[in-house]
């Protein structure tokens, strides 16, 4: 790209609101996604363009923003903008490549939040992962959005336009390699179209408007009428994907329970509860060839190796339609409220997440499982066939893409319900 094809096309986008797929909505369900966060959290959002996400995350959830671009005019909007909202002191802007992240500011474990809207594409998903991570302090979270392939058999299309520039994965991938870089998935969003209208009908008419005559002009023009044709052509085999994801405490690392654990697994489930009812329910599931699924039941290990908790998956049934069941989730009386219950039910969440699982659910306290993103069941119109409070039942949707069924839930028998 010659200088004034490269300055002609930060032309055509020079004061668009927004320079990838998004909107509020969508930022605001990826921040609701990632939890709890610190009363004054330090964000890092890199790729920020003109800073809507920014602007938005230093007005909503009171984020001290540090805002990454290499594009000086994008960072002097934002500014500008956040002046004028009265976030000049919430938002600083950095000019730097968030492929080289050095220097002040980019000190490991300085972020409570890692927040990318349609850069990670520029360095790659993996890389992102790779590189960004050391920047979260403890419990810290990141946020990712990424373009990705909608369906299993993109048309000769989509890949002629996309393979050159981009290597898109399907969702499923990207969420195996979140796991595999040592990311627990607290939850994955396809946006919807009309994240792309936000942004290519303001470019579109940007297009329309752009004198053709300018240097460089006609071979931005001709690359950005290229990609909305492609979009208009092929929109529904490519998307874009939201990931929140935190990476695993290392203190209690977390996997699959082998045979030679069955023993700790019941000494752990029994010393949890007040009675063996519990760890007796465990091993009646796992004699149940319908309710059991071989690779998730896991374990999570003390420093000593031993097994400090415990968390279950099994089937159930929503009416007719397979789901998962969580119970019982234990954690041995000496390593309660040290964060080995949360990191077991993490992984054997993300377990079900690889294998294709839409839908779980729980029966639990309701102040603890909301932090996986569990909420009521009946906000779905799931009821248990038993009288229990709406705010314990809960559910939680590992898959937005399959509809979400309705009815009773229908647990194993050894559960006696």
């Amino acid at each position: 790209m010659t200088d004034h094809t490269f300055n002609a096309f930060f032309e055509l986008h020079h004061r668009l609101p927004r320079q990838s797929p998004g909107s509020d909505a969508t930022t605001r369900r990826l921040l609701s996604m990632a939890g709890s966060l610190p009363d004054r959290p330090r964000v890092l959002d890199l790729g920020c363009g003109p800073g809507r996400a920014a602007l938005l995350l230093a007005a909503e959830a009171g984020a001290q923003v540090t805002a990454v671009d290499l594009h000086q005019p994008f960072l002097d909007e934002l500014t500008e903008a956040a002046e004028a909202r009265g976030l000049g002191d919430r938002i600083r802007t950095v000019r730097a490549d968030m492929a080289d992240l050095v220097g002040p500011g980019f000190d490991d474990g300085s972020y409570d939040l890692v927040w990318a809207e349609g850069s990670a594409y520029v360095i790659g998903f993996d890389t992102a992962l790779r590189d960004w991570r050391r920047l979260l302090a403890p419990g810290g979270t990141m946020v990712i959005t990424d373009c990705v392939w909608t369906t299993g058999s993109p048309s000769a299309g989509a890949r002629a336009f996309w393979d050159p520039q981009a290597s898109l994965r399907p969702v499923a991938e990207n969420t195996a390699a979140a796991v595999e870089a040592g990311c627990h998935v607290l939850g994955v969003m396809v946006q919807p179209d009309s994240d792309w209208d936000e942004y290519y009908v303001p470019l579109a008419d940007r297009v329309s408007a752009a004198d053709p005559s300018a240097p460089g002009m006609p071979e931005a023009l001709a690359a950005t009428r290229e990609e909305l044709e492609v979009r208009r052509r092929h929109g529904s085999e490519y998307g874009y994907a939201g990931y929140v994801l935190r990476p695993f405490d290392p203190r209690w690392p977390a996997r699959t329970e082998t045979a030679a654990d069955r023993d700790a697994v019941h000494g752990v489930v029994s010393a949890a509860f007040p009675t063996r009812a519990e760890a007796d329910l465990v091993d009646a599931l796992r004699t149940d060839p319908g309710a059991w699924l071989p690779g998730l039941s896991y374990v999570a290990e003390a420093p000593d190796g031993s097994v400090a908790a415990h968390a279950l998956l099994t089937r159930c049934r929503v009416g007719d339609v397979p789901a998962l069941a969580l119970a019982p989730v234990s954690t041995a009386p000496d390593h309660q409220r040290a964060g080995a219950g949360r990191a077991v039910v993490r992984a054997v969440l993300d377990a079900a997440r690889l294998r294709g699982e839409p839908l779980v659910l729980v029966l639990g306290h309701p102040e603890y499982y909301p932090v996986f993103g569990f909420e009521p069941a009946s906000r779905f119109g799931i009821r248990p066939g038993f009288e229990v409070p709406d705010e314990a039942m809960m559910a939680l949707v590992l898959d937005d893409s399959v509809p979400v069924p309705e009815g009773v839930i229908h647990y194993p028998a050894a559960f006696g319900v």
